[in-house]
């Protein structure tokens, strides 16, 4: 990608630090974005500290998503970033008041040394804690040279009132109080120009009273706050303490989050962060490793109801399982779809390894609107589940399906061919991925896959197809002129022998490859059929790991 000539000139600017101050007092206001943008590319923390203690604007927005080939932020640049806005806090020079971090944490280890969630929260929290401490001194020491100026005016009246009564005799003493009270209400009546005037410019009245503690109590909690932080917060066991007191605590800056997502954490502990999140920004949770069970999602679903703009929940390994013998099952079943039923907005939802076999149309059918997002992997879905989604009000809304680990057979191919055909206007990314679907199937499939007529990216790893049903996958695709993704399984030839005649997904993963066989023929034929059709925009893949459906968005 080209840069513009104000960009290359940015990151000359930006690379000599030691002349920071000469140049960035002339600097218009116009140029701060693109010297921060050359500081964050160019791993420049000093200048990201000096531009952000500066900021010239009310806002100031860094994140994500990144583009292909770009990179998040240094972990430098961000913690420099962080100093310097409670820096900025005291200097009149920085107009920042919205700091927007949604989508800056990058992956753990990944190259240029990015923060990920984790270290980003816990960053931010000791950012809040500490320039809260910092307000506090502040205040402390205000209060200190306060209170100071006032025992000495109260000693200097004592001395001299000491030696008027010294000087005068009984009828002059008295005629000093009286001047002492005139004096006193010349005083009062400075203080009241001082507040009219005060009123005259600021346009709003000044009260000077002192508040009773009902008043203080009722006012709004933002009134002393100079900055929000607007970030995504990942927290974990041995955060959650620190998230809470950041949460809790009232200072210049204040945290909010847009998507929360907790690992292993009890039930009471992401209630007691719902309740500190403000209502109006959370958009997305997710829950991972969570041993919430069906009692504590039920608590769980009318807390997340009071966020009126939630629109996405996730629900990731948290022991949630049904069997026809558990006492209670059909009460549990009907508090979580009344639970559903009050988030009004949802639009995206995910439940991975829960084992709701036969229940799915208990859940769904209960959300008030269709969904555009639905990732159900290793949900053991049976035959009426895929029966009723492909008749349900979310099938023609689908831009995004996730059906990877539920094992198909020839049964449930009516059932998938009737849901494609109903999403075939709108679905923009499948996975298909660990289904079982054999030569035969992917047979059967083929017609209704081939019509999704939106669909950008296909997973399809971990099926037992043959070279020959691999072959048929990849020519099906290159007539389909939307994918720009497809992510193929390994044929079967390539595996060393023993397989089972119908491998499991799990076997597939463990078993090894054949090294006597030539992997890159494989490669090749596929290429061919690519360069045979002229299709140098789809990108074909076996790597499970790296597949990432995200990029092309």
């Amino acid at each position: 990608m080209a840069l513009s000539l104000v960009n290359l000139c940015a990151r000359e600017v930006v690379s000599d630090h030691g002349s920071s101050l000469c140049w960035l007092r002339w600097v218009p206001r116009e140029l701060y974005g693109a010297l921060l943008q050359a500081a964050f590319s160019g791993c420049r923390p000093l200048a990201v500290g000096e531009l952000v203690h500066r900021w010239p604007e009310r806002s100031l927005r860094v994140g994500g998503p990144w583009k292909p080939g770009q990179r998040a932020p240094n972990r430098l640049c961000i913690q420099a970033l962080l100093l310097a806005v409670v820096k900025g806090l005291t200097d009149p020079r920085c107009a920042l008041r919205i700091l927007d971090l949604c989508g800056l944490q990058g992956d753990e280890g990944s190259m240029g040394d990015p923060m990920g969630g984790w270290s980003l929260t816990v960053a931010l929290c000791n950012m809040v804690v500490q320039a809260r401490a910092g307000a506090q001194k502040r205040e402390g020491e205000r209060e200190r040279k306060r209170f100071s100026a006032l025992e000495r005016d109260k000693d200097v009246k004592r001395e001299r009132g000491k030696r008027r009564e010294v000087d005068c005799d009984e009828g002059e003493s008295k005629e000093i109080i009286m001047d002492d009270k005139e004096k006193s209400e010349e005083e009062m009546m400075k203080g009241v120009r001082r507040r009219m005037e005060m009123e005259r410019r600021t346009g709003a009245p000044v009260i000077m009273v002192e508040e009773s503690r009902e008043e203080k109590e009722g006012e709004d909690l933002d009134s002393g706050v100079l900055v929000h932080v607007r970030a995504d917060l990942f927290v974990s066991a041995r955060s959650w303490e620190r998230v809470r007191v950041a949460l809790s605590s009232t200072g210049p800056l204040k945290l909010q989050c847009r998507f929360l997502r907790v690992e292993e954490i009890s039930v009471s502990s992401i209630k007691t962060l719902l309740g500190l999140l403000p209502h109006q920004v959370l958009l997305g949770v997710d829950v991972r490793y969570s041993n919430l069970g069906v009692s504590g999602l039920a608590q769980l679903l009318p807390l997340l109801s009071t966020f009126p703009h939630l629109h996405s929940l996730r629900l990731h390994y948290c022991n949630l399982d049904f069997h026809r013998e558990d006492t209670g099952q059909s009460e549990a079943l009907r508090e979580l779809s009344q639970g559903l039923s009050q988030l009004k907005r949802l639009k995206c939802l995910s439940l991975t390894a829960l084992r709701l076999p036969g229940h799915l149309r208990v859940l769904l059918s209960s959300l008030p609107r269709p969904l555009e997002v639905l990732e159900v992997p290793y949900l053991r879905l049976s035959p009426s589940d895929l029966a009723y989604l492909s008749c349900s009000h979310h099938a023609s809304s689908l831009q995004q399906l996730d059906l990877s680990e539920n094992r198909m057979d020839g049964g449930t191919m009516i059932c998938m061919r009737r849901l494609l055909s109903n999403a075939s206007a709108t679905l923009q990314h499948l996975s298909l991925s660990g289904c079982g679907l054999t030569d035969d199937l992917l047979a059967l499939l083929k017609p209704s896959l081939g019509s999704c007529s939106a669909l950008k990216s296909l997973a399809f790893a971990l099926n037992p197809l043959s070279m020959a049903g691999v072959l048929d996958l990849v020519r099906m695709a290159v007539k389909m002129p939307s994918l720009k993704q497809l992510l193929y399984p390994n044929p079967l030839e390539d595996y060393q022998a023993g397989l089972p005649d119908l491998p499991s997904s799990a076997q597939l993963l463990d078993w090894p490859l054949d090294e006597s066989t030539d992997t890159s023929a494989t490669s090749s034929q596929l290429n061919q059929v690519l360069i045979d059709s002229g299709r140098s925009d789809l990108m074909l893949t076996c790597d499970l790991l790296n597949y990432d459906k995200d990029l092309l968005d």
